[in-house]
């Protein structure tokens, strides 16, 4: 960005990238968007386009989340000015589109955000493969089966392949097993429910509603969550509910004042403030037995104004905690669930593949050179190929 390169008293520079191509929404792959020249095209899909806006409309923009658009620093040099919007172009699997000479394929695989994508990237030379963030014991298996024939059908030169949980200790675990597990502990119980999981995962959500429904529960939904409904509702190939949907709730949090008052909450929080079905902690504590709540970690004070019956569950439907920071957020969270009475159930399924499944992936297309990324066991993949490059920052690999 010439802004972030005038600030560290550069001069602006102009770019050698043609393009960005974006597999998903996760923050991981997304963010560093943020950083890039704006004459820079960035090729997304088009429900990855959605949930980015959602994610731009729920909370306040810093310099590290500017994906769709920014603004000019300083700040204060550029007060009042509109956003600087980024060239944004969609596209769905069946799609095809060009990038200089280089011909790009989309092909959809499933992950634990809607909208995830592979590539196939023909050069010159041949077919080049990147899998982006794949699984096969999601929901839909079938997406990233039809990735990994399609890759194996073009016969690549090269293979980009994850390989974040390629020498994890396997376990059982599918969308139908949290289903499963989260239904029964759900109807075994007239108290209150929490279940906390990301918004972004479409497939848990869709669990948790389903559950909802068939316990004769509305599905609670956090204010900035409302976002994601009303974005990824106008996808029809996602079939989300609308926000004023008579199964859901939207919760209203006290803000500011602690009165409920208009001017607590933001611009884009106040169009669903007067929603018939957005409710106050009052109204969630007066129909414990009726809701389930899609609220974790972060809505823990609610819990002060909602004040739950001792016996109410959470059910912590994400991963178990992989680092320092999350263990102590883990050990908090504790606190409030002893401190409320609450019982705590672990249930989730992973949005990457398993170490077999990416062994067995990456010799079916049997690319002719592979590069691991993704991954801090790069050499678990010896095991299937034979001419595997690990790559270094810096460095450019000539195929």
């Amino acid at each position: 960005r010439d802004d972030l390169l005038e600030m560290a008293k550069r001069k602006p520079e102009k770019s050698d990238i043609d393009a960005v191509l974006l597999t998903h929404a996760h923050a991981d792959h997304a963010n560093y968007i943020s950083f890039l020249n704006k004459d820079i095209p960035i090729h997304m899909g088009a429900g990855c386009h959605l949930i980015l806006k959602a994610i731009a409309d729920r909370g306040s923009r810093s310099l590290e989340n500017e994906i769709l658009d920014y603004k000019e620093r300083p700040l204060a040099e550029h007060k009042g000015e509109k956003p600087v919007a980024r060239k944004i172009i969609e596209f769905r699997t069946g799609d095809k589109f060009k990038v200089g000479s280089l011909e790009v394929e989309p092909i959809h695989v499933d992950h634990s955000v809607p909208a995830a994508y592979g590539f196939i990237i023909y050069t010159s030379e041949g077919p080049v493969v990147y899998t982006g963030d794949i699984r096969l014991h999601g929901t839909h298996p079938e997406m990233t089966k039809d990735f990994i024939a399609k890759a194996k059908e073009v016969k690549p030169i090269a293979l980009i392949s994850e390989g974040t949980r390629i020498a994890d200790k396997e376990k059982e675990e599918s969308e139908k097993l949290v289903y499963q597990q989260c239904s029964k502990t759900i109807k075994d119980t007239n108290r209150l429910i929490f279940a906390d999981f990301n918004f972004k995962d479409v497939d848990r959500f869709q669990t948790f509603y389903k559950i909802a429904q068939e316990t004769g529960r509305k599905l609670v939904v956090k204010l900035n969550d409302a976002h994601f409904l009303k974005y990824l509702s106008q996808d029809k190939h996602l079939s989300v509910p609308d926000i004023d949907n008579e199964h859901i709730v939207i919760y209203l949090p006290k803000k500011g004042s602690g009165t409920y008052s208009d001017s607590d909450y933001t611009s884009t929080e106040k169009a669903f403030l007067n929603l018939n079905n957005a409710w106050t902690a009052k109204q969630i504590a007066e129909n414990e037995s009726k809701v389930l709540c899609c609220m974790g970690f972060y809505s823990f004070t609610s819990l002060i104004d909602i004040k739950p019956e001792p016996g109410a569950v959470y059910i912590h439907s994400s991963s178990e905690p992989y680092n320092e920071g999350q263990v102590i957020s883990s050990d908090r969270a504790d606190a409030w669930i002893e401190h409320f009475g609450m019982s705590r159930v672990q249930s989730h399924c992973s949005g990457h593949a398993r170490g077999r499944d990416l062994l067995e992936a990456v010799a079916e297309i049997g690319a002719k050179t592979l590069f691991p990324v993704h991954t801090e066991h790069p050499e678990a993949y010896n095991a299937v190929s034979k001419n595997m490059v690990l790559i270094q920052e810096g460095i450019e690999y000539k195929l």
